[in-house]
């Protein structure tokens, strides 16, 4: 079919690719029709270098069918078109010819040695647009080999890092990603790549298809017809006794032992290859061995072997199985099999970040540990299919961390990802203890050789790579941060006539972003020193810049304070060997001054608590004497606590690594150690379990005095009054109190108002009747107040302490519980009002009865005339008719 021209015009001119100028205008109707001669020029410019053929190889291309399919292809209907280089039949002697033919559908051939796939773009190819912005343009390798290399290569080093940068430029986040979808395409993508993989690297298992005899099969195939088992009557009678028939089924059978042992002894070495390998080789090997034993089950074998047992050759048929060695095969593949099936080893090969790693991680040795105690697969092999483990583990990392371009990343990103890659390291390793463990205790129970118990990890030097990365990324950081304008050491420098120290920061680490951070090869590392190298010189400068401001503002410090707040700001540049040398001789000076606020400190505690102001201020604050101390220590060790930190601000945190850091260091963790409240508190919890501190008991009891007598007093121990009161200051301080002591105190809380009040009720009484004694002749006058205190005390001598708290459960969940319980409470308000009368009454008669007294002895000694006896009988009168009134 020729292509014919809308316009009337001659064709126009094309340049060399086979474009249109964009300088001729296009109809706007009818639509161009596509000229093939545009696509004739485009392949023969584009097809001479990619498949590397001459001018005159190609012209195979332009057959008759050429312009149909260019025609088809470029109108709305087609959507690729392939250009497959196919090589020639010939000697192995003569040099490969090849010929080329244009296809709108690929077939694969061994003889394919090349095919380029042309894709559209768009629906229609436009005549008048360069073909070069409308064709997707890929090469498929051919031969005889699989395209599984050029297929992996296409996905894992084309499409996918292609799809990667795209996702990455939009930054949409990870949640607008995971409402796209994104992450199961990523995921898809690495299940294709992994897949890929697989596929190049399973072990070719040998197929075994055993020889049978025609007349076999046809007497095999004759029974089958008639619907019959097949026998051996099937078999024309002449064969039977054939020895040149029975001959040729004796040597199929001995190539069937061959082919089968073939398969039955393969087996690879584990430590040459992938761990993928080595579980696709076993769980292949089973499959192939599933097919032996179906066709050996087949109705031709069985034939075969009953024609050698009826010609009586034994020899042949007893061993058949035995010389095989498929039993044994079978049982040991099927055995292994129990820890290669649903091995999740895809979950690390098709882990796109690293939680997913750590994960697999998890999930693998999970697997391994478990299966290994069911499965006799050899620890021998197990050790090394570990270490490809390993291997595949450090491929799988460096791929998830490449992929972020770790120098380019912010810091913090930087030091999130090597953190979690560290920690996945540290999970490797607790996973191989375990591992180790489990090796170990199946070696003893299977009474194997022994053999040491260690895999190497071919992620080693990765590991000390990321960790070195990370230390050697915070230095700088803390350097550039140094350096930053707020600072202020850039402006500085600059005033004096010194260089831009941020802007060489930055310059310097320039070198580290044009190398591969993570490449360990011997290559790799000699390039990582170089550039570290480079980078060492450019900072020097910017090191010495910083040492002559530093050197400055300590000179110009007027005491240690200032000093102290200098080193507090620039301490994070003291990890730096070349900064810490310099400003030495002032680090010394100011250790010595933190030694000597510690040494006060250390002694102020030998003072000990009780001998020290703190013990009689808590006292004035009414704190107990044990939490009284628990404070005092904290307050000593807060204090360390932040002598410490004046160390780090002068020493830069690490200090304790450094000689004068590690005795000062020790001198500290001394002190703490002593200042460690928990003794105190478990000796007083000792002490309290040992007594019985119960509420529980009569209210009052009779005390023997030393003197002779006795005397009242109220049965509550001072020291269940202290307990609440530590009780409480001990939760306060974060101390888990035992359920019950804490039910003690509470206990105690609850009567210690009704306590304190008895308390001094019992006071006031022991002191009234001292007055009384002392005062003989009111004894009658107060007789009836007496009475009615001792009437209160024998009523109180059968009350109980636990009625006081049993009042207290009860009125909290029963309303209206003020009976027969509350009696009590109100003995109590009773008692107290009872003895105040008694001790108002004393103290009035007391008064009025010493009046009386004076009034009789003036008697003795007055004038003797009448109104001086007048005038003392009154007083005496009116002081009677008081007590009259008043008692």
């Amino acid at each position: 079919m020729s292509t014919i021209n809308v316009s009337p015009t001659p064709t126009p001119l094309t340049n060399t690719n086979g474009v249109l100028p964009h300088d001729v205008p296009a109809d706007a109707t009818p639509p161009p029709t596509f000229d093939v001669s545009i696509f004739k020029s485009y392949l023969l410019s584009l097809l001479p270098p990619v498949l590397g053929a001459s001018a005159e190889e190609l012209f195979s291309l332009f057959d008759d069918e050429f312009e149909e399919r260019v025609s088809r292809f470029a109108a709305e209907g087609g959507g690729v078109i392939y250009v497959v280089k196919v090589k020639e039949d010939s000697d192995e002697d003569v040099p490969p010819r090849y010929y080329y033919q244009l296809a709108s559908q690929l077939t694969y051939s061994p003889s394919n040695a090349m095919a380029l796939a042309l894709i559209k773009r768009g629906h229609a190819l436009d005549p008048l647009a360069p073909l070069a912005t409308q064709l997707h343009i890929l090469n498929l390798f051919g031969g005889e080999e699989t395209p599984y290399e050029s297929l992996h290569a296409v996905v894992s080093c084309g499409v996918k890092p292609w799809f990667d940068a795209f996702v990455g430029a939009r930054g949409s986040g990870k949640e607008g990603d995971t409402k796209m979808g994104i992450p199961m395409t990523k995921k898809k993508f690495a299940e294709l790549e992994l897949s890929l993989l697989h596929l190049q690297q399973n072990v070719e298992i040998p197929e075994t298809h055993l020889i049978i005899h025609p007349v076999i099969q046809r007497a095999v195939e004759q029974a089958q017809t008639t619907n019959v088992r097949p026998n051996i009557s099937f078999i024309p009678a002449r064969h039977l006794n054939d020895s040149t028939f029975l001959n040729t089924l004796h040597s199929h059978v001995n190539q069937w032992i061959k082919s089968i042992q073939a398969v039955t002894k393969l087996s690879r070495d584990v430590s040459s290859g992938t761990a993928s390998q080595e579980i696709n080789f076993w769980l292949s090997l089973e499959r192939a061995l599933e097919g032996i034993e179906a066709q050996l089950r087949s109705e031709e074998v069985n034939m075969v072997m009953e024609c050698l047992r009826n010609a009586k050759r034994y020899h042949a048929t007893t061993s058949f199985i035995a010389d095989t060695g498929l039993n044994s095969a079978m049982d040991l593949v099927h055995k292994y099999n129990q820890l290669m099936k649903d091995f999740p080893l895809n979950e690390l090969l098709s882990a796109t970040d690293l939680d997913k790693i750590q994960e697999s991680l998890v999930l693998i040795f999970g697997h391994i540990n478990r299966k290994l105690k069911l499965s006799p697969y050899p620890i021998r092999r197990a050790l090394p299919l570990v270490e490809a483990i390993s291997r595949d583990f450090n491929d799988q990392l460096l791929r998830v961390l490449t992929s972020h371009r770790l120098p380019y990343t912010p810091y913090e990103t930087f030091d999130r990802l090597l953190s979690q890659t560290l920690n996945i390291f540290r999970t490797w390793d607790d996973l191989i203890k375990e591992f180790t463990n489990v090796a170990r205790e199946v070696t003893r129970k299977r009474s194997e050789k022994f053999i040491p118990i260690k895999v190497v990890p071919a992620h080693a030097k990765l590991q000390e790579r990321v960790r070195y990365l990370r230390d050697w990324r915070k230095q700088h950081e803390q350097l550039a941060v140094m350096t930053g304008p707020t600072k202020g050491l850039t402006t500085l420098a600059k005033e004096v006539g010194g260089m831009d120290m941020e802007e060489e920061v930055k310059e310097a680490y320039e070198v580290i972003k044009r190398i591969d951070v993570l490449d360990v090869s011997v290559e790799g590392t000699e390039i990582w020193v170089a550039a570290e190298n480079a980078y060492n010189e450019r900072v020097a400068r910017v090191e010495n810049q910083i040492i002559a401001r530093l050197r400055d503002r300590l000179g110009t410090a007027r005491n240690a304070n200032e000093m102290f707040r200098v080193f507090s700001k620039f301490n994070a540049l003291f990890v730096r060997p070349k900064i810490r040398g310099a400003i030495q001789e002032y680090q010394t000076q100011l250790i010595d001054s933190v030694k000597e606020d510690i040494k006060r400190l250390h002694d102020k505690f030998k003072t000990q608590y009780r001998f020290s102001e703190a013990y009689h201020m808590s006292q004035m604050r009414d704190l107990p004497p044990i939490a009284g101390a628990i404070i005092w220590a904290r307050q000593i060790e807060r204090q360390l606590l932040a002598y410490m930190k004046r160390v780090e601000d002068v020493l830069g945190k690490g200090w304790e690594l450094y000689a004068e850091g590690q005795k000062l260091q020790s001198e500290s963790a001394a002190f703490r150690k002593k200042l460690d409240v928990r003794p105190v508190y478990d000796a007083w919890l000792h002490d309290i379990n040992r007594r019985d501190m119960a509420v529980n008991g009569r209210l009052f009891e009779i005390v023997r005095l030393r003197g002779g007598g006795f005397q009242l007093a109220v049965n509550f121990d001072p020291q269940t009054i202290t307990l609440f009161k530590e009780v409480r200051n001990l939760l306060w301080l974060g101390f888990q109190v035992p359920h019950m002591i804490t039910n003690m105190a509470k206990d105690a809380k609850r009567v210690y108002p009704h306590a304190v009040s008895l308390m001094e009720t019992v006071r006031t009484y022991g002191q009234t009747l001292d007055l009384v004694e002392k005062n003989q002749g009111i004894e009658w006058l107060v007789a009836e107040y007496r009475n009615d205190a001792q009437r209160m005390v024998a009523k109180g001598m059968n009350i109980r302490w636990d009625h006081f708290v049993n009042h207290y459960d009860t009125a909290r969940f029963v309303s209206g519980a003020d009976g027969r319980d509350n009696r009590h409470i109100q003995f109590v308000r009773e008692f107290a009002s009872v003895v105040s009368v008694l001790q108002d009454k004393t103290n009035n008669v007391i008064d009025l009865y010493r009046d009386i007294l004076r009034a009789v002895e003036d008697l003795a000694t007055c004038p003797y005339t009448s109104e001086a006896f007048l005038e003392l009988l009154s007083r005496i009168q009116a002081a009677v008719y008081n007590l009259h009134f008043s008692v």
